[in-house]
C-alpha cells in the first residue's frame, strides 16, 4: 500500500480512512497515513495541520468506539461460547473485567501510542465488558494527544520524523511487549487473588 500516494491523492480521506480501520482492529498503517500528511502539509502546504489533526482525532473516536461496540457485541459473546477451547473460562473473562474496570482507562489512553494496542485495545475494552462513560474519555483523550503531537512533530520535522518513526515504534513495541509479559507473569502468579476479587465484584455467573 503506497500511502503518500494515497495521501497526495485523497487527503483529509485517507487519513481518516486508514486511522478509523486501524483502531476498530483491522492492521493497516494508520499512525503512518498520520505523519505522511504531516510531512506532506509540510512540503506543499496543500493540507492544513489543524485539520490534519481534526480529521486524525476523529477518527481516533470514531474508529475506537466502533471496535469497542464490535467487542462488547460480538467478541464477548465469542469467548462466553467458545473460550473453554482455548481455557479461557468464565473465571478468567471475570479477571479481565476486573483488570479492564480497574485500569482500563490507563490501558485504552496509553495503547494509543503503541502499534499492536492502538489496534485491538478498543476491542479489548468492549470484550471484557469495560464501562463506555469510562472508555469514551481516555479513548478521546488518547485521540487528541496522539494526534496532535504526531501532526505537529512530522509537520515540523517532516522527512526526518518519518525516518524516525519506524524506530520509535519499534522501541514503543518493544517497551509494551515487555510491559505485557510482566503484566501476564503478575496476573498469572496472581491469579487467585485477582479471581477472588473479581467473584466479589462480579457475585455469581456473568451475564
Amino acid at each position: 500500500m503506497n500511502v503518500d500516494h494515497l495521501v497526495a491523492n485523497l487527503g483529509y480521506g485517507a487519513v481518516f480512512l486508514l486511522v478509523a480501520t486501524e483502531s476498530l482492529g483491522v492492521p493497516l498503517p494508520g499512525e503512518t497515513a498520520l505523519i505522511a500528511a504531516g510531512v506532506y502539509a509540510g512540503h506543499t502546504h496543500r493540507l492544513n495541520p489543524w485539520a490534519i489533526f481534526a480529521v486524525a482525532s476523529a477518527a481516533a473516536i470514531v474508529g475506537d468506539n466502533i471496535g469497542f461496540w464490535i467487542g462488547h457485541k460480538g467478541g464477548y459473546r465469542l469467548a462466553r461460547r467458545w473460550g473453554k477451547k482455548v481455557r479461557l473460562d468464565e473465571r478468567k473473562l471475570k479477571v479481565g473485567r476486573y483488570i479492564f474496570d480497574r485500569h482500563g482507562m490507563a490501558v485504552v489512553f496509553f495503547g494509543r501510542f503503541v502499534s499492536v494496542l492502538r489496534t485491538y485495545a478498543a476491542f479489548l475494552a468492549g470484550t471484557s465488558r469495560m464501562r463506555w462513560r469510562r472508555f469514551l474519555p481516555a479513548n478521546a483523550a488518547g485521540g487528541f494527544v496522539w494526534a496532535a503531537i504526531y501532526t505537529v512533530v512530522s509537520y515540523d520535522v517532516g522527512t526526518t520524523f518519518r525516518r524516525l518513526s519506524g524506530t520509535i515504534d519499534l522501541v514503543l513495541g518493544g517497551v509494551a511487549v515487555l510491559v505485557i509479559v510482566v503484566v501476564l507473569f503478575i496476573v498469572r502468579r496472581s491469579l487467585d487473588r485477582l479471581a477472588a476479587r473479581a467473584e466479589e465484584a462480579y457475585p455469581g455467573p456473568l451475564e
